[in-house]
């Protein structure tokens, strides 16, 4: 949640979504304005689109280390992650089992379980407490019913790193099709799909708007012999992998984000990391009952999860949306639900504090006076919850 206000905020909620960079945008202004034509046309002013989208899946490619032609545009993570479900279940009609784990994203989970009601038998791995997944129980989930693995590479609520190059060996060597949902590690940890030593991944989602880019368009890496289906059918666009009128100013403003998000990455971590550090020690150490969700360092550099025992994350927010601090108490896309933490509690099952837990999540333009707005603005907020409690 986050109150607007004329002096600006402090955003942490950079999992949620981040802000168009000016670069981005200024990539995607004339494409609303002057050159807003169909890249499906014959004549010249739309058809001369069609350079621009390749330019852009070009730059996303490159993020990742693929070849233009393995990567498609998509509406959004969402349509990604389903889609690589849906293609690896086309493929092999007689194989109806799913592996994944009990802390992805909703967009795997709520279709995963839409497809149990289908007929088709899914595996959820467990995860420890600090949020880390078991090679050896992949390893036992693999049946020979097995379709597809789909294990995120960072987890959206406490940063968590699943060990993904190792989840793809696995794959590759019990002939399972893996899909990889990145999203968000997209521009925070250098990604290689390449065959030289990178992540043998057969399918791996990206969704825009967590690296600067718009909200509205995402990508899917398809590697080049691994099998797909269209999930939407239509026109002949995306090779006929995927139909319906490329968005192109979206595409555009993927691409130019893609293309900064690689050239920030190499300071990324020593930018980002000490700040969220400074941040999590703040808290830990300052705030009684307080306490850290995650692996203290298999975790992206700029996420920090806790849990304020005794205090209601709801509250929590709400009075550090009144300082103009915006945070999060987990997903963005479940946000208006009433249930607490699937992260936490798969973390922490006997917990009865997933409810009482925030995310904090920063981002390049994060400065250390916000850091320490932050932590005086917590401070406060929960000795006031925990005095009226």
């Amino acid at each position: 949640m986050c109150a607007e206000r004329r002096q600006g905020v402090i955003y942490l909620d950079h999992n949620a979504t981040t802000p168009v960079l000016p670069e981005v945008f200024e990539a995607m202004r004339p494409y609303f304005t002057e050159q807003w034509g169909n890249p499906s046309s014959t004549y010249k002013f739309g058809a001369k689109l069609k350079t621009v989208i390749e330019t852009a899946r070009a730059q996303v490619a490159e993020l990742i280390g693929a070849q233009s032609r393995d990567v498609m545009f998509t509406s959004c993570a969402t349509e990604s992650n389903n889609a690589a479900i849906h293609a690896a279940l086309k493929a092999n009609p007689g194989k109806r089992h799913i592996v994944t784990s009990a802390v992805e994203h909703s967009s795997v989970l709520n279709f995963c379980m839409a497809l149990e009601k289908d007929g088709c038998r899914v595996t959820y791995l467990p995860v420890d407490r600090d949020g880390l997944l078991k090679l050896a129980d992949l390893e036992n989930a693999i049946a020979d019913e097995t379709a597809v693995v789909s294990l995120m590479w960072a987890n959206n609520e406490t940063g968590v790193l699943f060990p993904v190059k190792e989840i793809a060996v696995i794959c590759r060597a019990r002939g399972v099709l893996y899909h990889c949902d990145a999203v968000q590690a997209a521009g925070k940890v250098e990604i290689d799909v390449s065959r030289d030593g990178g992540l043998q991944a057969d399918y791996l989602s990206l969704a825009g708007h967590k690296f600067h880019a718009p909200k509205g368009v995402g990508a899917l890496y398809v590697r080049r012999k691994a099998p797909f289906s269209p999930l939407i059918h239509g026109g002949h666009q995306e090779r006929s992998l995927r139909g319906g009128t490329e968005n192109v100013a979206l595409i555009v403003g993927m691409g130019k984000a893609a293309e900064l998000a690689q050239k920030h990455l190499p300071g990324y971590e020593k930018k980002v990391r000490p700040l969220r550090d400074a941040l999590e020690e703040g808290i830990l150490n300052s705030i009684p009952n307080t306490e850290l969700n995650g692996h203290k360092s298999k975790r992206l550099a700029n996420t920090t999860n806790i849990t304020f025992h005794g205090i209601e994350a709801e509250a929590l927010l709400i009075l550090l949306d009144q300082e103009g601090i915006c945070a999060s108490s987990g997903s963005a896309c479940l946000a208006d639900s009433d249930e607490p933490s699937h992260v936490v509690k798969a973390m922490k099952p006997e917990s009865i504090a997933s409810r009482q837990m925030i995310r904090l999540s920063l981002g390049l333009a994060t400065t250390a006076t916000e850091i320490e707005a932050t932590l005086v603005a917590t401070r406060r907020a929960s000795g006031m919850l925990r005095d009226s409690g």
